[in-house]
């Protein structure tokens, strides 16, 4: 494992913003942090960070107790609320800033321009930055976060004030340096982000881990038995067991009751002469297992509101 958390705890007076969350993270995969505002999504990622220190607890970097002179330089940290320079040129900024990050000047300049290039980004070099739009400025942004090659990339809503295109073209970033091996932490409110990028989640709510696992099993445990089915015909007879939730034409979206198989509801159309065109397991999204989890609370109004 790359990063471990174990048991953390960070209290405000009495708030308990982070209360005894533990989880593991895997070189080279893409792991959601998701939570509604108040979590303690953030105060949980400026601990990793080192901007924090915890109460109590333990991070692993590496299997090693995490040290931040050592190991903060193999991170890269794009926060929510951003830090340019506005008054400064943008090449001029992203050199600096990879400076910072331990960078000789000519390679600082070298990967900033290799970034530029990749990002279509050329013409900006000597624009200042608060001539830039919002999603340029998020471009930017996450160049200076990944300039410096970080083993660890963490995202905190990376994909705000993007465009559709210019969206995909961080997501398809994000994919190609996972699979060269770093490893990212992804922290959103877009709940259909999460299930096209991420590998691993967990859900964090009013300081504490409600949900640990990977997208696919979380999916499949938070199922319904609610299925939908294609046919030329519906017949005048339905199948025991099925409750027809919507009929649009001539699909169907139904709940199968407990006991009742989806092989045995094939078999009735057929034998009542049907053809079937399209016939699938409709699992919840990510965003109806969230409201459902944390619904009866504050946390989840607000973030239902957002």
């Amino acid at each position: 494992m790359l990063l471990s958390v174990k048991n953390l705890k960070k209290y405000y007076a009495t708030q308990k913003a982070v209360d005894d969350i533990s989880f593991n993270i895997a070189q080279g995969s893409i792991f959601g942090l998701l939570g509604p505002n108040g979590a303690g999504k953030s105060t949980l990622l400026r601990m990793i960070t080192g901007i924090f220190y915890p109460d109590s607890g333990q991070i692993l970097f590496d299997g090693q107790d995490f040290d931040m002179l050592k190991h903060v330089g193999e991170m890269g940290y794009m926060p929510e609320e951003r830090g340019l320079y506005k008054k400064m040129k943008i090449g001029e900024q992203a050199v600096y800033l990879a400076q910072l990050r331990g960078l000789s000047r000519a390679e600082a300049e070298k990967r900033s321009r290799s970034w530029f290039e990749r990002l279509d980004m050329n013409t900006w070099w000597d624009k200042k930055v608060e001539d830039l739009s919002k999603g340029m400025s998020q471009k930017l942004q996450f160049v200076t976060t990944v300039i410096h090659n970080p083993r660890l990339l963490i995202l905190d809503e990376p994909f705000s004030g993007l465009d559709p295109v210019n969206a995909n073209v961080l997501k398809d970033e994000i994919f190609r340096l996972a699979k060269e091996g770093t490893t990212v932490i992804f922290s959103t409110h877009r709940m259909e982000q999460v299930e096209e990028i991420c590998d691993h989640i967990i859900l964090v709510n009013q300081g504490k881990k409600i949900l640990d696992g990977t997208v696919k099993q979380v999916k499949q445990d938070f199922k319904e038995n609610i299925f939908s089915i294609t046919l030329d015909q519906v017949p005048p007879v339905l199948p025991q067991g099925v409750e027809v939730l919507k009929q649009q034409e001539n699909t169907l979206t139904f709940h199968l009751q407990e006991g009742q198989n989806a092989n045995g509801v094939l078999q009735h159309f057929i034998g009542q002469g049907c053809t079937i065109s399209t016939f699938a397991e409709l699992l919840p999204s990510l965003n109806d297992i969230f409201i459902r989890l944390v619904q009866d609370t504050s946390a989840a109004r607000a973030f239902v509101e957002v």
